[in-house]
């Protein structure tokens, strides 16, 4: 990774989405999760502050050596053990039915074998575990979803690898989860061709 996607970016990302509209939504996401707990692109650590009082640890993957730079700093700032693994969700080094709960949030439109990663959280949750999810991605506004082609070649480029368009609903329903809910919304205070979400989870 170049000097941009390592110094740069990482700063650009929590100035984008470190705010208080975002951590109404993150809160909501995470208040359900308990036991042993995966997060899958945790970026700058943006989450850590939005788990219920009761979480005491987590594990955590991360590709980007600048993210994780300034979640090490997130993570000393609160109360929470953090299990730190510089590496992307492709390749999960965990055994199966490890964890009662996988978290994404803002992180499968970016990652580039999103489908084998999918794999891989599916493989670590336990039977009856919870994914949690909250991602921005295709809207079904057809002139919508032409500007995020549009706009997708330089979102990937200043974005971490960024796509709009990513069908996270049938990304996820497509895996053999037991059942999946989703509810979907235009961010507030964000371009519709970035912010239209899918909040949810699926059970393995």
């Amino acid at each position: 990774m170049g000097f941009y996607a390592e110094a740069i970016f990482p700063r650009v990302y929590d100035w984008l989405i470190d705010a208080p509209h975002w951590a109404k939504h993150r809160t909501e996401q995470l208040a359900a999760v308990e036991g042993d707990i995966l997060e899958i692109g945790v970026g700058t650590g943006l989450n850590l502050p939005c788990y219920p009082a009761d979480v005491q640890k987590i594990t955590t993957v991360e590709p980007s050596e600048g993210m994780n730079k300034l979640l090490r700093k997130r993570i000393a700032a609160t109360g929470i053990e953090v299990d730190q693994r510089i590496l992307g969700g492709e390749a999960l080094p965990f055994n199966g039915e490890t964890f009662d709960c996988v978290v994404s949030t803002v992180t499968l439109c970016s990652i580039p074998q999103v489908q084998q990663a999918m794999s891989e959280l599916l493989r670590v949750l336990r039977p009856g575990g919870r994914f949690f999810f909250l991602e921005h991605g295709r809207s079904p506004d057809l002139n919508i979803y032409k500007w995020q082609r549009r706009f997708n070649g330089l979102q990937k480029h200043l974005v971490g690898g960024c796509r709009l368009d990513v069908d996270i609903r049938g990304l996820i329903e497509s895996r053999a989860f037991s059942a999946v809910s989703i509810k979907n919304f235009y961010m507030e205070k964000m371009p519709k061709t970035h912010g239209y979400m899918y909040h949810g989870v699926a059970i393995k």
